[in-house]
């Protein structure tokens, strides 16, 4: 497979075509007629996944950043169209494409209006999505973090609940406040950099190399970067507008949302974050401030879950300790903790997603997300009940399932540098068992006393087929996770040897000067 696809330059406009094709898509959506616009999202979506998983088989994980693309854009200013993809990035790509046609197949029923605008609207947010993840310049890199805002506040906003545009609001409001301060640090690298060797440039590489003369501004790009980045995870304490957010976006949006959006963040961290300012990353006070708040993320989430009455707001609020797990794996800078976050964030895309999927069914059936509406759905919905229980068991991280994988690497590689803070991680996996299984009971096992729930349909064609392929890989990760580490390790790898070396250089040089300076 692989000779076949070097056979028709497929490296050469793999990324390109994931880029082109959803814009391309939006764009015959809007011409054609309202009626069309489901069927023409669909077929979209599903060329974008066929296109890439070429990737998968064609991928070298020993060869560092591959299927890149350099063209020149406004090269006077030193910015390129610079794409490119490495075993962190990847997986983000593939569970994007993974992940937007099962989104619209989930939409079907449930738009209802202006079905036109709001497909145009899901591929033009497949590109800002994707764009995110492979873009190598900076400048890049912003554009498509901002595409990726407007659409998804239309999504909010127009789609979703009574709340809607109240949580739109927020969620623009503290995703573009983040933006603007990136922003800042962005321009301000360049100049950094720029004015230092003469070469004006946002090329990541060209400031990663460079890096040593951000170092009498790195603590405030630093925090600039990590604030956006925070926002968007979210990490504690700048969560709550997820919760708004999940519970008015109409499924596919809270699907995306759980799913991709909020693994921008964390991969912010990984790709930008760390490598351009490990000084500051790994210092004692920021680092110990990170895991912190990790802990507590995971702690917090997971407690405030518990006693929620709303089931969707259950789930976000299991997205902020899952996502804990992410920045607790990352900061723990261990081969096994970094694997372990990248798996995390692959196994809440699919988990999380099917979950806010299952969510979204039992709303289309009785339009109230109250648990104690349901109950006893297991006699009259034994299929819907099965899918529910394997789902909800990944998101505990049951062994066998994908969710085991990806928190046992974690947990196990941050008892190596923060042994304290893995103990106390440990609660949240308790915890979550806590709160899923009591959500269980009362919605599936408990006593069929609402007449409403004695006549509910179960899982139509059209949702199997939107949850077949999650379950298949919530087994596929928990059974056989070596395909994915494998690709995923050599990068990580990569990642830590940079990171780690390129602090203790920074540390080492500013010991010598402390020591000139005697």
């Amino acid at each position: 497979m692989a000779g076949l696809l070097e056979g028709m330059g497929y490296q050469t406009w793999v990324l390109d075509a994931l880029l082109v094709i959803p814009i391309a898509g939006a764009a015959v959506v809007m011409l054609r007629p309202e009626k069309e616009s489901k069927w023409i999202a669909l077929w979209v979506t599903l060329a974008e996944f066929a296109a890439s998983m070429g990737m998968w088989w064609s991928f070298d994980p020993q060869a560092g950043m591959q299927f890149q693309v350099v063209r020149p854009w406004i090269a006077d200013w030193g910015i390129f169209y610079r794409l490119g993809v490495d075993g962190i990035s990847l997986f983000m790509v593939l569970l994007t494409t993974f992940t937007m046609p099962l989104a619209v197949l989930g939409s079907w029923n449930y738009i209802e209006r202006r079905e036109r605008a709001y497909y145009a609207l899901m591929l033009l947010l497949t590109t800002g999505m994707i764009g995110v993840f492979v873009a190598l310049d900076l400048f890049l890199f912003y554009v498509f973090w901002e595409l990726m805002l407007i659409p998804m506040y239309f999504i909010i906003g127009v789609w979703g609940g009574e709340q809607r545009l109240y949580a739109a609001i927020k969620f623009f409001i503290y995703t573009f406040l983040g933006s603007l301060l990136m922003l800042v640090a962005i321009l301000v690298a360049y100049y950094l950099v720029g004015r230092a060797t003469g070469e004006y440039s946002f090329a990541y590489d060209h400031l990663l190399r460079n890096a040593g003369y951000l170092r009498p501004a790195a603590f405030w790009l630093f925090a600039a970067f990590a604030l956006a980045f925070a926002i968007k995870v979210p990490v504690f304490p700048f969560h709550t507008w997820l919760p708004d957010a999940h519970v008015e976006a109409p499924t596919a949006g809270s699907v995306i949302l759980a799913g991709i959006l909020l693994k921008m963040g964390t991969y912010g961290f990984l790709r930008f974050a760390l490598p351009l300012f490990p000084e500051v990353a790994l210092s004692p006070s920021v680092a110990t401030l990170v895991v912190v708040l990790a802990i507590v993320g995971i702690v917090y989430g997971a407690l405030v879950a518990m006693v929620q009455p709303d089931f969707k707001k259950l789930i976000a609020y299991s997205s902020v300790s899952h996502l804990g797990f992410v920045m607790l794996g990352i900061w723990a800078l261990t081969e096994q903790s970094v694997q372990g976050a990248i798996i995390v964030m692959i196994n809440h895309g699919i988990s999380t997603g099917a979950l806010f999927f299952l969510a979204g069914m039992l709303y289309e059936r009785r339009h109230t997300r109250a648990i104690a509406e349901f109950g006893g759905l297991a006699r009259v919905m034994p299929g819907f009940a099965a899918v529910l229980t394997v789902v909800a068991l990944s998101s505990i991280g049951l062994p066998g399932t994908n969710g085991f994988v990806g928190e046992f690497l974690v947990l196990l590689g941050t008892f190596r540098t923060h042994p304290i803070a893995a103990a106390v991680a440990t609660t949240g996996v308790i915890f979550a068992a806590a709160y899923l299984l009591w959500a269980l009971q009362r919605v599936l096992f408990e006593s069929l006393s609402k007449e409403e729930n004695r006549h509910l349909p179960d899982l139509s064609r059209r949702e199997v087929l939107v949850l077949a392929p999650l379950l298949a890989m919530i087994v596929w990760i928990g059974v056989y996770p070596a395909p994915f580490l494998r690709r995923i390790e050599p990068a990580t790898q990569a990642l830590i040897t940079e990171v780690r070396g390129a602090a203790s250089s920074s540390a080492a040089a500013l010991l010598q000067e402390a020591s000139d300076g005697n």
